[in-house]
Formats: structure tokens, sequence, C-alpha cells
């Protein structure tokens, strides 16, 4: 693998050249590492500062979405169960 840095940390996977159309070409190498099939669905957002172009599995978004639904709903019961202490008026 090119560039594999091992763990959490990204890949480098080569460089990709924008056709006239705005397209480009995903390494094979990706592809095969990520899943990335014909049929796959695939988000873009720009990074920060929009100096980086990020490209999401749109599974992996609703993923993280369903799952973060799911620790705000646990999130609310816990408070509903134990309210926070707020500060008395010191008038």
């Amino acid at each position: 693998m090119l560039g594999h840095l091992g763990g959490k940390r990204p890949n480098f996977y080569g460089s990709v050249t924008v056709a006239e159309h705005g397209q480009v070409s995903i390494p094979a190498e990706a592809r095969r590492d990520l899943g990335i099939t014909p049929s796959t669905k695939l988000l873009v957002f720009s990074g920060p500062g929009k100096k980086a172009l990020m490209l999401v599995k749109a599974e992996s978004v609703t993923e993280l979405i369903a799952n973060t639904t799911a620790l705000l709903s646990q999130f609310e019961q816990v408070l509903k169960s134990n309210p926070l202490e707020t500060p008395k008026d010191n008038r």
C-alpha cells in the first residue's frame, strides 16, 4: 500500500487530475480498500478553509447521524432523570 501509515491516519493513494468536465478517477487501491463500487454514493464536502475536498460514503454519514441521534436520546433521558442544577438568582 502506497504511503500506508497504519492506525487511524489517512492513507496516501497517489494523485489525480481533474478532467475538463470536473471528473476525477479514484485510484483502484483506494476503491478496493474503502469498498467503493460503481453503485456507491459519495457525498462531497469542502475541508477547512476551503482548501480540501472530502469524499465520504453516504452510508457512513447516514450511520453517523443515526448513532448521534441515539446518543442524544440517551443524553436526554439522563437529563430528564437527573436535571442539571441551575444557579440561584443573586439579586
